[in-house]
Order: C-alpha cells, then sequence, then structure tokens
C-alpha cells in the first residue's frame, strides 16, 4: 500500500504547520485530514505540553461524525500512550478516519503502537512518506528519546586544505558572507551554542544569533563555556540576552545537565579543541562543515586528534546534503551508525 500524490502534498504542508508548534520536550507535529475525496477539511499541530495532540487538534475543528471515512495524514505516529492527553489512536478510531498515513514512527515505547492499533481496527496504515523531511524535523527530539540528551551539533570553517586559521592565527573570515548568515539562522534554531574558554579568551565572540541585517533574531541560543579559566566580566558574552553557563570539561555531565534545562538543541562551535572532544566523544550527531575556496597551510588544523589510530578506525559518515553558499560549500554529514526510526512505506 502507497501514498497518492495528494496524501504526499498533504504531508508536506503537516510538515509545514508542525513548526508552527513549540521546540521542547514534545515533538514538533502536524497532522491535515482529507475528506474522501482527496480535500483538506481540517489542519491541527501540537501546541506545547498538556495540550491535545495534532490529530485531536484537528479533529477539534470538525462537526461530530465530519471525519468519518477521511484520511488523517500525520508527521509522525500517532500515540498509543494516555499520559496527559488521550492516545491519539483511540480518537482516530472514535471518529470514523479510514485511513493514516504517517512519516516517522514513534521511538518512545510508551507510546508506540498506535499503528499497530490502528491496522487492528481496520483501518489503512501507510507510514514513511516524507520520512526524511520528517526525520530531520524531528531530530533533537529523537535524539533525547533515543539517548537521553541533547541533540548535538558541531560546526567548523575550514579551508580545502584542513585548516582553521593562518600560521599566525587569524581566521576572520575564512569563509564569505553567504556562509556566515548561514550559521546564523543555524544559531538561531538552536537551544543552547557552545564555546570553549580558549575561543572566548581569544575572539570574544557574543554567541548571538543576529539577522543580515546585524540585529537580533528573536529566538537567541543560551551561551554556554566550557573550560575551567574564567570568563571576563566584561567578555562580549556577558551581555547576551540569556545568562551565560559555564561547565569544566566532562562533556556528558555539561549535556545532562543542558537536558534537564529543557536544552534540546546543541550547537557546537568553539574551536578545534572544543570540535574534536565532541567528535573524539562520540557525541557528535550532526556537522556542518563549511568549506572556502581558500589555502592556507601550516599546522593550524580544523580538528585534532580523534583517537583514530589507523585508517580501519576512521570515523566513517553519510553525507546528507551538499549546499553551495556563494563561493563556500556548505557539508552536512551524520555519524554512518546514526539511526532514525525506520519508515519506508509500505
Amino acid at each position: 500500500m502507497t501514498a497518492t500524490t495528494i496524501e504526499h502534498d498533504a504531508m508536506r504542508r503537516a510538515l509545514d504547520i508542525a513548526r508552527n508548534g513549540p521546540r521542547g520536550i514534545n515533538p514538533q507535529v502536524g497532522a491535515v485530514l482529507l475528506s474522501p475525496g482527496g480535500d483538506i477539511i481540517a489542519e491541527g499541530w501540537h501546541r506545547g505540553a498538556g495540550t491535545p495532540h495534532a490529530e485531536v487538534d484537528a479533529l477539534s475543528q470538525l462537526a461530530p461524525g465530519a471525519a468519518r471515512g477521511a484520511t488523517a495524514v500525520v508527521t509522525l505516529e500517532p500515540c498509543n500512550h494516555t499520559g496527559r492527553t488521550g492516545p491519539c489512536s483511540e480518537a482516530l478510531l472514535d471518529a470514523g478516519v479510514a485511513r493514516v498515513v504517517y512519516a516517522v514512527a514513534d521511538p518512545n515505547p510508551r507510546s508506540a503502537g498506535g499503528a499497530d492499533r490502528l491496522h487492528a481496527a481496520g483501518v489503512e496504515v501507510v507510514q514513511g512518506v516524507c520520512h526524511d523531511e520528517a526525520a530531520d524535523l524531528l531530530a533533537s527530539w529523537f535524539t533525547v528519546q533515543r539517548l537521553g540528551r541533547p541533540h548535538v551539533t558541531v560546526k567548523w570553517a575550514q579551508s580545502l586544505d584542513g585548516r582553521a586559521a593562518a600560521e599566525d592565527g587569524t581566521s576572520q573570515w575564512i569563509t564569505g558572507a553567504e556562509a556566515r548568515a548561514d550559521v546564523h539562522r543555524r544559531r538561531g534554531r538552536a537551544d543552547a551554542i557552545v564555546v570553549g574558554t580558549g575561543t572566548v579568551l581569544a575572539d570574544d565572540p557574543s554567541l548571538t544569533a543576529r539577522e543580515e541585517d546585524g540585529g537580533l533574531r528573536p529566538h537567541q541560543p543560551i551561551p554556554v563555556v566550557l573550560g575551567r579559566s574564567e570568563v571576563p566580566t566584561d567578555a562580549a558574552v556577558r551581555r547576551h540576552p540569556h545568562s551565560l553557563l559555564q561547565y569544566d570539561g566532562d562533556l556528558d555531565a555539561a549535556l545532562a545537565d543542558l537536558r534537564e534545562r529543557g536544552v534540546h538543541r546543541v550547537f557546537v562551535e568553539g574551536g578545534p579543541t572544543i570540535a574534536s572532544a565532541f567528535l573524539r566523544a562520540g557525541l557528535a550527531d550532526e556537522m556542518l562543515v563549511y568549506l572556502a575556496p581558500v589555502l592556507l597551510g601550516g599546522s593550524r588544523l580544523a580538528l585534532t586528534d580523534l583517537g583514530v589510530p589507523s585508517i580501519d578506525q576512521a570515523r566513517r559518515l553519510d553525507v546528507a546534503r551538499i549546499e553551495r553558499l556563494g563561493d563556500d560549500l556548505l557539508i552536512v554529514a551524520r555519524p554512518h551508525d546514526a539511526r532514525t526510526p525506520e519508515g519506508e512505506e509500505s
């Protein structure tokens, strides 16, 4: 059983409206209800903890019985769990929905099983529609569910020959304006931005997310500094809209504390030492490598020791995509052994 073109279009719409929901302890989920003839009759999204889930939000917009025979298109498998709200699988059955199309399976064993419950009740179920797009939207939530820690993105910029700076230490700017603007957009989607004390002392970064005109973006990541050296009282990061958090070099403890504070997306933007520490510890879920068409030579490598003694122990990556940003390239890569919930169309 496969999805129709109309259902694929509806899933893309569901992904768009899912982003209306807040990022946080709950996933961003969107739902679109289609009439038996394929027309959109209702839309909904999850608006935060304790509020109706996306499917129920959409159903609430219809008169009783109006969803009978409808198709529910949802970005995440309908839950089969009673928590602060009831199970969405039962709400769909009670409404008389005849077909459910979803993008990715629920990785949480406490709430998974909605697809099986629906199928057992005679509802047609199709999974895996726009799987990759939904998995990308829910990447941080998946990481929290699977590993119990925030999703970590490690970013660095380098020359074609793998250098992060010239031999005298200067590094502004290896990449061009378009690449730097992309970094600020990604900062604005993160919950926390991480650098080491060495970067703070050498570069005095503000760790803010800025618009192209220099103004602050509406959402600002929490500034985080790793290392025991004292951050100067007049450092730019102390003028950040959020209070500075500082941890010693224990990465696991830092991520655990950030998770307790509700942080789901961590953006690591320190120098080679911090980036390499996260990679060496196996704590990088995504890598953003901004590659500039320049040659620098010298000893200022973009990465340091990763704990790879021989080629057969190299850390294999999957390239998710490559983007052209002005004269620069952005390579988005993830660990080869990383897994997102399966979702082939069936």
